[in-house]
């Protein structure tokens, strides 16, 4: 049986890398990330357009470390917590889902006004366990005991990797969050780097993988790659998972800092023009309803009410009359010519005091990229 490899000590951050090897990636990413990120700065509202983004961002990284659940469930859980059709352990899932997506929006409030940090990373990390598996981890508290990665209820002699000692973990972050906020020639490299020495320190009992990723689009808002933090990597690290795993355990075990960087900025670029693609695809779909919800609604509040669906394309009718802001006996027209416009599918018919369930399911079929369907109500 093979030894665990351990974490490497004293070779962050990395003395040398291949910058050779390396510039061919960078010009193409950065001018990926340039792309999306003109249409971040074009979508009117990009955190209500784009909330759906978000959304399965954060379902996505949570898959990575076993969660389950997709958007759609996610969503419907939202419009209605008490369905005793969701079983327990799905519930879970979700819980652990909108958590992540909350301390997204924790992280967001915090950088606004304070650099990317340990104290940030703690209160994120805080946030994400809250009420879910882990909650008894030390939620919001660096680890003060060892930890390993390895099949479950590993030994540490079985374990594949060994973090950094819990005694030196203080001094190993505060020589991150210097790096975090140093002036390096490279900002890709920067958070490639900064990204995999995160996941090798595994300052956390749980939650670590997240966290993690959680950093990459705060870390390119705050040094200004990005105008909004909203940058989407976990399709492509669970597409890679494998890969994504053995490029970091080469960092410890083989010092291959060049090697992660360039897996980690191609991935970088990927992300980019996929999240480009389908934040397109999502104003598109915006522009073309815009006239057809103006029409069918003959309404001033038509596109109010659109952009109220595409911020929670799942809901109950109820609550889009007491929270859109616009006068009750308006909103029930509005919905009614929405479903007959084929904008709103009924994918839960009301029964007794329980209301009927809407979803804008063209909305949700963009997001996950499946054919558009829409399913029957039941």
């Amino acid at each position: 049986m093979s030894k665990p490899v351990k974490y490497h000590i004293g070779k962050f951050p990395p003395s040398k890398l291949d910058w050779p090897r390396l510039i061919p990636y960078l010009g193409a990413a950065a001018a990926a990330v340039a792309r999306y990120d003109g249409i971040l700065t074009a979508v009117p509202n990009p955190e209500l357009l784009l909330s759906p983004m978000t959304t399965q961002e954060a379902v996505l990284s949570s898959k990575i470390e076993g969660t389950q659940a997709s958007m759609s469930e996610v969503l419907e859980y939202e419009a209605d917590s008490a369905d005793d059709r969701i079983p327990s352990s799905r519930r879970e899932d979700i819980q652990e889902i909108l958590n992540y997506r909350r301390a997204m929006g924790l992280a967001q409030g915090l950088l606004s006004k304070l650099p990317l940090s340990s104290r940030v990373v703690r209160d994120v990390h805080k946030q994400l366990m809250q009420g879910v598996r882990g909650a008894d981890k030390a939620p919001g508290e660096f680890r003060r005991i060892p930890n390993w990665i390895g099949p479950p209820g590993c030994t540490i002699e079985e374990a594949r990797f060994v973090p950094i000692d819990a005694g030196e973990l203080p001094n190993a972050m505060s020589k991150w969050e210097v790096y975090v906020n140093d002036d390096q020639p490279d900002k890709l490299v920067q958070l490639a780097i900064l990204h995999a020495e995160f996941e090798a320190l595994h300052p956390f009992l749980d939650g670590n993988g997240r966290v993690g990723r959680m950093m990459v689009p705060l870390f390119m808002w705050q040094h200004g790659l990005i105008h909004r933090p909203m940058f989407y990597m976990s399709a492509y690290l669970e597409a890679f998972r494998d890969v994504y795993y053995e490029k970091l355990l080469a960092v410890s075990r083989d010092g291959d800092w060049t090697g992660w960087c360039e897996f980690f900025i191609a991935g970088v670029q990927e992300q980019a023009e996929a999240n480009l693609t389908k934040a397109k695809e999502i104003l598109d779909l915006y522009e073309e309803l815009k006239p057809v919800a103006t029409q069918a609604t003959h309404s001033q509040y038509a596109i109010h009410a659109l952009d109220w669906i595409f911020s929670r394309p799942v809901f109950q009718s109820p609550v889009f009359i007491s929270s859109a802001e616009i006068p009750a006996s308006t909103a029930r027209r509005i919905l009614q010519e929405f479903k007959r416009a084929g904008i709103l599918v009924e994918v839960r018919k009301a029964s007794g005091r329980r209301p009927a369930l809407l979803a804008f399911w063209r909305l949700i079929n963009t997001v996950e990229g499946k054919e558009i369907v829409s399913p029957p109500a039941r």
